[in-house]
């Protein structure tokens, strides 16, 4: 998004149901934005509001996953992977009519959720991981609500996009992404009967985003990190997410079906592959655009102005 939108469109616009509290929100920015101390506090708030907002979905899904293991009557009629299943089908129907996801999110998802449950059919037949319960809404044996599951990586990266206002600098080529993700996704499958070139992917990716900076605005000011960097700590927070997904037996690694132990490490450079996949998915959609005006530019200005002038009315 180019500066001179920005002053004029929170990323809150792009949800209706957001829309109608911004200038609220705004004068409560206003007044908290006259002390150092409670600015801060804002701030901080106001981060930890718009990741949870980008992670709606995926917040969902995990709650649906420890709700059901915790509440689900064990001998239902109807399997819990079939109750997922069509609980997500549900999710993302309420998500769209109450308009609380966009069509673009939408396709997002439902990409990923193509390219995910494809990638599960080959795991599970060569025994990454099983599915130890029995349902009717399944391909060769993986229930479809595991393709959510991947879904709710595009979907939190697509909606972080918005709410950050993200631009880059140095940002590699749709292209070469493209490349890397493809390589990155065959290699999940060829690794079983060649040698894994991981190592090499991700040598590859450390080349591709050493230079990019990924700039973001939380409230006033353009801040940013390394994309890289950026990347692990979402990866770190898959992780954490896989770790409650085989607590609560949705699915099983081989070592875990004795008793639970944690995921391993590996899989954290797994999952990074994997979010670079997601990455590229959502950068064809969104289309990163290059930082070029270096001075900072607040998300709300106009919204702010009006409310300052209320506040002191």
């Amino acid at each position: 998004m180019r500066d001179d939108e920005m002053t004029s469109r929170s990323g809150a616009a792009a949800w209706p149901v957001l829309r109608q509290f911004i200038d609220v929100e705004a004068l409560i920015a206003a007044r908290m934005g006259r002390r150092r101390a409670t600015a801060a506090l804002y701030e901080f708030l106001r981060f930890g509001m718009k990741q949870a907002w980008a992670c709606l979905f995926g917040g969902l899904m995990v709650s649906l996953l420890i709700a059901t293991y915790l509440f689900y009557p064990p001998h239902a009629a109807l399997a819990r992977y079939d109750f997922l299943f069509l609980a997500a089908l549900s999710l993302q129907a309420m998500l769209l009519i109450f308009r609380l996801e966009t069509m673009e999110e939408a396709k997002v998802i439902a990409a990923y959720h193509l390219v995910g449950t494809i990638m599960e059919i080959f795991k599970t037949s060569v025994g990454s991981w099983i599915y130890p319960e029995d349902c009717f809404f399944r391909i060769a044996g993986v229930p479809l609500f595991s393709g959510f599951m991947y879904s709710c990586i595009g979907s939190y990266i697509c909606r972080a996009w918005t709410l950050f206002h993200f631009e880059f600098k140095a940002h590699p080529s749709t292209g070469w992404l493209v490349v890397l993700s493809v390589a990155i996704y065959v290699n999940f499958f060829t690794h079983h009967y060649m040698p894994d070139m991981r190592w090499a992917l991700f040598l590859a990716a450390a080349v591709l985003f050493a230079r990019t900076r990924v700039y973001f605005v939380n409230w006033r000011e353009y801040r940013w990190m390394p994309l890289l960097l950026g990347l692990a700590l979402v990866t770190s927070f898959i992780w954490m997410a896989e770790n409650v997904g085989t607590f609560t037996k949705t699915w099983l690694y081989p070592n875990q079906h004795a008793a639970w132990s944690m995921v391993s490490a590996g899989k954290f450079g797994s999952w990074f592959l994997l979010l670079i996949i997601s990455y590229t998915l959502v950068a064809l959609i969104k289309k990163p655009a290059e930082r070029i005006v270096a001075s900072p530019h607040p998300d709300q200005d106009e919204h702010e102005i009006k409310a300052l002038q209320a506040a002191n009315a």
